[in-house]
């Protein structure tokens, strides 16, 4: 049978971005979920909304920009873009009519805990002369209203602005006329009101919306709040490129006036203002989503913020610091075993002391790292940059492409190169996604090289509500094969002879493939075999097709993949042996692990990169092995975690669908766990 298997058959795999729906319906659930604080839910709810906003601009917007070039093959699981819009935009209709019965409900709990956001009808005299003052002196002096006629054409809107249309009636007339007016996003949204208990607020296009006569002086008839999402997936000709800052910079404009892909647009039985607008960019019905309800719940983050409601918040977990550090300095540490970190369990603080340590120690004599992405305020780059100061060799890889991140990395290489530091941005047409930093440091015996290679961004903020791992090794052959990394990105050094990182796009997938095989050919000749990955996303198809073989022959295969799986689990005769379970909880899954029992002799990985076709083929990744055995026991010890979690998971059904866990015993929540397994290690305290 299995010489005869139509591995690529479309049947055996999932739709990429149907997956990924799935996934962000996970992200919902949590809002729905009555076991987390309030707060926590509104934060989930915010963030389904947030994710779905980059989805259009990205991922429909693509299909769409397929559609227009006339693109029309089938993907892996046989849509053609054409099919898959289709199929998105009914599945995404009833997400969002999800979400806002989700908001109805947190709505109305947050009444019961003091905190309200009224409607203007709602407000009492007192609280109705306040926003009479807020309007006139804050709101109407920034206000810009836009009358369209033969005159003045209708403007060009930025990508996800708020903004209110109007249908006026001039006086002494039975003209109909549009106007239109932003919202502005230099004002908070959620505008907070005196009186009453608690914290109350009004929203600001409500404020707006209460004196529009006073604005355009005629008669309104009808009014509806709406917004636009815009394409902002971005193609650059970097091989034409000359300055790729400049061009990336040049990009990012484009993205703000990218063609409409969808228009959200307050429920009202007037479609007036619908047709205007939906004439005006030119997109079909299935654009056009009814809201009933605020337009674009990500205001309702600004919630979590206000102080006093800490019991609506989970309890925060305090990070871990390593009991190494408490005893000598962070270079004597690293030379006397390789330290294994579990972010946020433990803390973020450990990478950031070791660049300010490096930064200010005379016996360093040179800093190489990779950036992808940065917080606004990274104690990392002030590292760098003082370090450059200070007289030492600073080589920074800023990932310019990092996407939504672009304007940000910008600013930070100007910054960088300013304080002396030599910037490069990578390898022209690969994105560099892998997280390494380099240490060389002058010692008694010699040069001697520090690692840290991880599975997560430098980003002191992230690091708070990610799971990441990272590794701190001073083994020289680490750092030879960190070295030939560095100087394949500043040049053209290929990287060949590299002992224990591989990296892509130069062998990470023939490695990973082999590693795979390896198990298949164990599990054949009898012998026993088992993979378990965790990762965000699967959807490479020689690498399914390779799990499929490795399950046929009876290769345990146990995925946990967060985000997208195009692999079809449980299909007999197929993937028989295939587990898939997602993990959504209160941080976000982001760490990469591998692991193959090669017939007892274990190996596992940490790896910046999923199973995708752009990881393996389009990005500069690395994947490193672990050797420790007592950081190899605390891996395997994690992913057994994450296997018994029976409170955050959802298997993956054959379909395509995912279903929550039932709990007979005793409830094991692995996010909440994973801090007791990190202090049970003998290097942490």
């Amino acid at each position: 049978m299995n010489q005869t298997y139509t591995y690529d058959n479309h049947e055996n795999f999932i739709n990429r971005e149907l997956s990924w729906l799935e996934f962000n319906q996970r992200v919902l659930d949590e809002a729905k979920d009555n076991t987390n604080p309030l707060l926590e839910r509104l934060k989930f709810l915010a963030i389904s909304s947030s994710n779905l906003d980059e989805f259009f601009m990205v991922r429909i917007g693509s299909l769409y920009s397929q559609i227009q070039a006339g693109f029309e093959e089938r993907e892996v699981s046989g849509l053609t873009p054409s099919e898959q819009i289709e199929r998105i935009l009914n599945r995404v209709r009833k997400m969002v009519h999800d979400q806002y019965s989700t908001y109805e409900h947190l709505y109305d709990h947050l009444g019961s805990k003091n905190i309200r956001i009224f409607t203007y009808e709602m407000l009492n005299e007192k609280q109705l002369d306040f926003v009479k003052d807020y309007y006139r002196n804050i709101v109407y002096p920034v206000l810009t209203p836009m009358v369209i006629d033969s005159g003045r054409p209708f403007p060009l809107l930025l990508n996800k602005t708020l903004n209110i249309g109007i249908m006026l009636k001039a006086n002494k007339s039975d003209q109909e006329i549009f106007a239109t007016i932003q919202v502005p996003s230099v004002l908070e949204r959620l505008v907070p009101i005196p009186g009453g208990e608690g914290e109350n607020f009004i929203l600001l296009e409500d404020v707006i919306k209460n004196h529009l006569c006073e604005l355009f002086g005629f008669k309104v008839l009808t009014t509806a709040c709406y917004r636009i999402t815009k394409n902002a997936d971005l193609s650059l000709n970097e091989e034409g490129a000359e300055d790729l800052l400049e061009t990336i910079e040049e990009s990012l404009k484009q993205r703000r006036w990218g063609l409409a892909v969808r228009l959200e647009i307050e429920d009202t039985s007037d479609t007036r203002i619908t047709n205007k607008l939906e004439q005006e960019f030119e997109i079909s019905d299935n654009q056009i989503f009814s809201i009933k309800g605020p337009i674009d719940l990500t205001f309702i983050n600004k919630l979590y913020s206000i102080k006093g409601y800490n019991e609506l918040k989970f309890e925060q977990i305090k990070s871990l610091p390593v009991k190494e550090l408490q005893e000598c300095d962070i270079f004597q540490a690293i030379s006397k075993k390789d330290i294994f970190i579990h972010h946020p369990y433990e803390s973020f603080s450990l990478v950031v002391k070791l660049v300010q340590e490096a930064a200010q120690d005379e016996k360093v004599l040179a800093i190489k790292q990779t950036l992808y992405r940065v917080s606004g305020n990274s104690p990392i780059i002030e590292a760098l940059s003082k370090a450059a100061e200070n007289g030492k060799q600073v080589t920074v890889l800023v990932e310019l492409k990092a996407r939504f991140d672009e304007e940000n990395n910008i600013h930070w290489a100007r910054q960088l190169e300013k304080a002396g530091c030599h910037v490069i941005y990578g390898v022209i047409g690969l994105k560099t996604h892998s997280k390494i930093l380099l240490i060389v440091r002058q010692e008694k015996k010699g040069i001697k090289r520090y690692v840290h290679l991880g599975t997560g961004n430098y980003n002191d903020v992230t690091a708070k509500f990610y799971t990441d791992i990272g590794l701190l090794t001073a083994k020289p052959e680490y750092g030879e094969d960190a070295s030939v990394i560095f100087n394949m990105l500043s040049g053209y050094f290929k990287p060949e002879n590299m002992s224990k990182i591989t990296i892509a796009p130069y062998g990470l997938r023939k490695k990973l493939e082999y590693l795979v095989e390896r198990e298949t050919e164990h599990a054949k000749h009898g012998k026993p075999a088992k993979i378990i990955a965790k990762m965000n996303s699967l959807i490479d198809k020689k690498l399914m097709i390779a799990l499929y073989k490795a399950s046929q022959a009876g290769v345990k295969v146990e995925l946990i993949v967060r985000g997208i799986c195009s692999l079809r689990p449980g299909i007999k005769g197929l993937s028989d042996n295939i587990t898939v379970r997602s993990i959504v909880g209160r941080y976000l899954e982001h760490s990469r692990i591998y692991y193959f029992h090669n017939n007892g002799n274990e190996e596992i990985y940490i790896s910046s990169a999923d199973w995708m076709y752009r990881n393996l083929d389009k990005r500069v990744e690395t994947m490193t092995i672990i050797e420790d055995q007592q950081i190899k026991k605390e891996l395997k010890e994690m992913l057994s975690l994450y296997l018994k979690d029976n409170v955050k998971s959802r298997i993956l059904n054959s379909d395509g669908s995912y279903t929550k866990i039932d709990s007979d015993g005793r409830s094991v929540n692995a996010q909440e766990d994973m801090i007791d397994l990190c202090k049970r290690f003998n290097n942490k305290i």
